[in-house]
C-alpha cells in the first residue's frame, strides 16, 4: 500500500488501483455522514479531485493519486458512510481505478515515509 500528501492511500494489483483515504484522515473528518462516489467510466488526471467525503464538521476532496479510468466504486458508503471510520483500508475503500500511466505512482510513499510525514507535523 501506498500514501500521498494528501491522505489517500492506494494499492495497486496489476494495472488497477484501489484508492481511499486513511485513517488519520477519517480521525481528522471525524464520523462521516455522506460520500460523494465517482461515476464508473469517468476518466481523471492524478491529482484531480475524484471524490468528496463529508462529516458534520465538513467536507473534502478526495484526489485521485494516478491518471485512469474509474472500473468500480463501493456501494456500501451510498448507505454506510462510515464504513471508511470504522475500516478506511478494508471496507472503506472509494473507487477501483484502471491506470494509465505507472509512472504517476513514483510521488506516493510508503507506509514508513507516510508516517513520518505525519509526526512532522
Amino acid at each position: 500500500m501506498k500514501f500521498t500528501k494528501d491522505h489517500e492511500w492506494i494499492k495497486v494489483e496489476g494495472d488497477i488501483a484501489t484508492i481511499g483515504i486513511t485513517e488519520y484522515a477519517a480521525e481528522a473528518l471525524g464520523e462521516l455522514v455522506y460520500v460523494e462516489l465517482p461515476k464508473i467510466g469517468n476518466s481523471y488526471k492524478k491529482h484531480d479531485a475524484f471524490a468528496v467525503v463529508e462529516s458534520s464538521k465538513s467536507a473534502s476532496d478526495v484526489y485521485i493519486p494516478v491518471s485512469g479510468e474509474v472500473v468500480a466504486i463501493n456501494e456500501s458508503l451510498n448507505s454506510s458512510p462510515e464504513l471508511i471510520n470504522q475500516s478506511s483500508y478494508q471496507d472503506g475503500w472509494i473507487a477501483k481505478v484502471k491506470i494509465a500511466n505507472q509512472a504517476d505512482l513514483a510521488e506516493t510513499m510508503d507506509e514508513a515515509s507516510y508516517k513520518k510525514m505525519l509526526q512532522d507535523k
